[in-house]
């Protein structure tokens, strides 16, 4: 089936030929209710490793092996094609397919038959494909809509991350590429130090937003309009539900996959602002947010995969704008990858920053005072940049 051909007054018509390649995204779950049944089949636990070598081996080589994709929909073409409706459903879809796998994780794992590598595999599997869920919340979680609000929320309730919501949208956006933000990874700072002050950071962060806003309203911080305690509900909902059809036992599973789904996701957060910093004016106030505050990547099936969140400069300037109309701009600052091959780097500090500091510094023309900078790794970074510079100055002469 061909996609629809789109036209604007003076603009040529144009075609989107990724329209169904969007749905790549609902193959996580897919696979892992594919690997739920194959395990059914055969009680064989290696069929739970089906999602994660989806996403951490093929993904990533399809990425390397294929040309990247920097086209941009005509401006002209993108108030059409935000409005149609193809597009929203393919993110609705996944919120149904991610219940089926988790509801499935969980009877696997109260039945009491998986293997050592079955129970692991079932927890890195239903971690991945909620994990992934959390990128499909934050498309939802920008648009005003309720219904998409509402599916923001439901997608967060299985990894405890309702809080996203509040701090992602006000607190991340405002305060993007500083050191007051929590998830702007600095430059030298290893992912495992950068997890738990995400982490604790983001939620402090949430509560106090929303503290503060319903305090200016002159409501209760302690209600059901409070967004940070709605999400905690659906959580405790949805896990009580669980272990009370299932049993107690199944708790270690949820909080083991929600784990998972968080550093997933955090590890993208990582990536996203790795070492980029906003320069404070001279009134002392931080510059306003621009497209090389974010790293950015056109590799085709990561984009396809995670609702074109790699376009991440043109998601800080435009949050509103729907995932099929955001743009790549050569300009902005450029990954070496797709985050699906960076994130496996990204858990491995040695090497992501051989990968990553030298394309911080470049992009700074080797000025460490304009990075976003780990405290600690200041000294050792300044060391470092000097005899980089000895040795151009050597070279030179």
């Amino acid at each position: 089936m061909a996609a629809p051909v789109l036209t604007a007054p003076g603009c040529a018509a144009w075609r989107d030929g990724k329209r169904y390649m969007w749905l790549t995204a609902v193959m996580v779950p897919l696979l892992a209710v594919v690997g739920y049944g194959l395990w059914h089949r055969t009680g064989l636990g290696v069929h739970w490793w089906i999602t994660p070598l989806f996403v951490f081996v093929l993904v990533p080589l399809l990425d390397l092996t294929s040309p990247a994709d920097p086209v941009n929909p005509p401006e002209e073409i993108c108030p059409a094609l935000e409005e149609d409706r193809y597009y929203r459903r393919c993110t609705y879809l996944y919120l149904p397919l991610a219940a089926v796998g988790l509801v499935l994780g969980a009877v696997a794992w109260s039945g009491g038959h998986l293997t050592p590598l079955g129970r692991l595999g079932a927890v890195v599997t239903v971690g991945t494909v909620t994990g992934v869920g959390i990128t499909t919340a934050h498309e939802l979680g920008h648009k005003r809509g309720p219904l998409e609000r509402w599916l923001a929320r439901l997608m967060l309730a299985p990894t405890a991350y309702g809080h996203f919501l509040v701090e992602h949208n006000r607190g991340h956006h405002v305060r993007v590429a500083t050191p007051r933000d929590p998830a702007s990874a600095r430059l030298g700072e290893g992912f495992w130090r950068f997890w738990p002050r995400t982490v604790l950071g983001g939620l402090r962060s949430a509560w106090d937003l929303e503290s503060q806003r319903l305090r200016l309203r002159g409501g209760r911080v302690c209600s059901p309009r409070n967004e940070v305690l709605l999400g905690w509900l659906l959580t405790a909902a949805l896990f009580g539900s669980l272990a009370a059809v299932l049993g107690p036992s199944v708790l270690v599973f949820l909080v083991a996959q929600a784990i998972v789904g968080i550093t997933l996701l955090e590890g993208v957060n990582y990536i996203e602002h790795y070492g980029l910093a906003r320069a404070r004016t001279p009134s002392g106030r931080y510059e306003a947010v621009t497209p090389r505050h974010s790293w950015n990547s056109d590799a085709v099936i990561s984009n396809l995969a995670l609702y074109q969140l790699q376009r991440h400069s043109d998601h800080h300037a435009n949050p509103t704008r729907r995932y099929q109309a955001l743009r790549s701009f050569e300009e902005f600052p450029q990954l070496p990858a797709g985050y699906a091959t960076l994130l496996l780097a990204a858990y491995l500090p040695p090497l992501w920053f051989r990968l990553m500091d030298h394309r911080v510094l470049a992009h700074y023309r080797g000025d460490l005072g304009l990075a976003n900078v780990q405290p600690a790794r200041r000294a050792a970074l300044e060391a470092r940049c000097r005899r980089a510079a000895t040795v151009r100055s050597s070279a030179s002469s």
